[in-house]
């Protein structure tokens, strides 16, 4: 769509015009797996829908269009379309990554693509400068989370592409950019070569479907990425995909609401005895505070914190309440609270990675804050 346009007019209409022969305003699923050709070799340019599907055509305009590259490609799911980025890899290439990231993500790398010779090193990122050091002759890809997954760390994308395309190696950039959304933040415009998201969460936004996509810069890239997305078929089906572009047309205004909830609970948090640390870039304290203020429309809402009882307090708490929802994953309209080192994070327990066992997470969605704090409450008053 025109650039021109606001951002809250591309998230209803990017990619999706009115269906052409039926004229209906929402782009239907074609639930098909192949497709009629006029001839041999004649075809519509779809002919069998783990190669292309007109429903996906639509996703992946539409995630093109928002995150400012030119082309995405949609996948079954977040770690699916990592693995296709992964896949760009050959044995003897180093990746480096954020220390602080996704337990599936430390997983992929650390057992399914270190046996096959892909080397990974693992580093805090909120200095750019001590972040870059660990870059080596052979390293390939520079993988990012910002904010990252538990701890709410931010990465100074900018900083970090500019130094790390400047290195002899000359890695790609690739961003996670689940937690922030393109609405919040646009990482190919600030240096990246990719942006991944786990579709599953904001971006479809309501815990109904799973999905995953890559977003790039680069034709060439994104053409190798295709022939992977083919090949190997790791594909959402058009109902996913549909619900995927749901979710994506009231994406604003449930990032509005809540990073407003987030930061009503962030604060009560941080004045509750229970709790030792509350991680939360929109809190005043929180030491990438500047930073989140020039990189993200505003600091999304994820929330995390670690209780002064350890291990036992976190489970107590998490068990305790009744609005926020004891689950995995995050992203929806609902609340969810979880202890990653127990749950999203157990891949990582006999890791140098681990995470705090006393460290609770929480996905703020979009129920009234009032009741929110009040369930916290009534947990944390619990211990």
């Amino acid at each position: 769509m025109p650039p021109s346009l606001g951002f809250e007019t591309r998230l209803v209409h990017a990619g999706q015009p009115a269906d052409p022969g039926t004229g209906a305003v929402m782009t239907p699923i074609f639930q098909t797996s192949t497709y009629k050709q006029a001839g041999v070799g004649q075809t519509t340019g779809y002919e069998y829908s783990r190669t292309g599907n007109p429903t996906r055509t639509a996703l992946e305009a539409c995630l093109a269009d928002l995150e400012g590259g030119t082309r995405a490609l949609a996948f079954a799911s977040g770690m699916a379309a990592l693995d296709a980025v992964f896949h760009l890899l050959q044995p003897g290439d180093h990746v480096l990554s954020v220390s602080d990231l996704y337990g599936g993500t430390y997983r992929l790398l650390s057992r399914v693509y270190a046996p096959l010779g892909i080397q990974a090193t693992f580093a805090s990122a909120t200095d750019p400068s001590t972040f870059l050091k660990e870059l080596r002759p052979e390293t390939r890809l520079v993988l990012l989370e910002s904010p990252t997954n538990p701890l709410l760390q931010l990465v100074d994308l900018k900083a970090v592409s500019t130094a790390a395309k400047q290195h002899t190696s000359r890695p790609w950039i690739c961003v996670d950019n689940t937690f922030a959304t393109p609405y919040l933040q646009r990482p190919l415009e600030l240096g990246a070569d990719m942006v991944v998201h786990s579709t599953t969460k904001y971006l479809g936004g309501h815990s109904d479907v799973v999905g995953g996509a890559i977003v790039v810069l680069d034709p060439d890239i994104a053409a190798r990425l295709a022939f992977f997305q083919n090949a190997v078929g790791a594909v959402p089906g058009p109902m996913d995909c549909f619900l995927v572009l749901r979710g994506i047309k009231s994406l604003a205004v449930r990032m509005d609401r809540h990073a407003e909830n987030a930061l009503r609970v962030a604060e009560f948090l941080a004045t509750d005895p229970a709790v030792a640390e509350v991680y939360y870039p929109g809190l005043a304290q929180h030491p990438q505070y500047d930073l989140a203020r020039r990189q993200m429309l505003n600091p999304g809402g994820m929330v995390s914190f670690r209780l002064k009882g350890g291990a036992d307090s976190a489970r107590r708490v998490a068990e305790a309440t009744a609005v926020f929802t004891l689950a995995e994953s995050l992203g929806g309209v609902e609340s969810l609270i979880e202890v990653p080192a127990a749950m999203t994070h157990l891949s990582t327990a006999d890791s140098p990675l681990h995470v705090d066992p006393a460290l609770v997470r929480l996905s703020v969605g979009i129920e009234a804050a009032e009741d929110l704090i009040d369930d916290l409450r009534q947990a944390l008053d619990r211990l």
